[in-house]
């Protein structure tokens, strides 16, 4: 389960997709399949969540890494370059950003 906590010795990604109303459910899948398949079984991977705005035109990708080496070893293998490519297929555009948690609010 994704924890954000100021001061956590973790990775925090999150990736937004611009998608189609028509695309969203297609790159839903792909990314729950990728989530299954591979993405969570690699070496430090904590949690991730994935959402969708109202509009079907945004997918919003939370992920927690142990570190930001594991993160980006994920990345780089040659299984996520093909996920990467589907998921190019099915959307505009996609970013995955690196952040560190600086503000908690309960």
């Amino acid at each position: 389960m994704p924890t954000i906590k100021i001061g956590e010795d973790r990775q925090t990604v999150i990736t937004t997709f611009e998608v189609t109303p028509g695309t969203c459910q297609d790159l839903m899948d792909e990314l729950t399949t990728a989530y299954q398949q591979f993405i969570s079984k690699q070496p430090g991977f904590i949690a991730a969540g994935l959402h969708v705005n109202d509009a079907q035109t945004r997918i919003a990708n939370y992920s927690q890494w142990k570190t930001r080496d594991n993160f980006l070893a994920m990345l780089r293998a040659p299984e996520m370059r093909d996920w990467s490519r589907k998921f190019s297929t099915l959307c505009k555009t996609f970013e995955p950003v690196m952040y560190d948690v600086q503000e908690v609010f309960d």
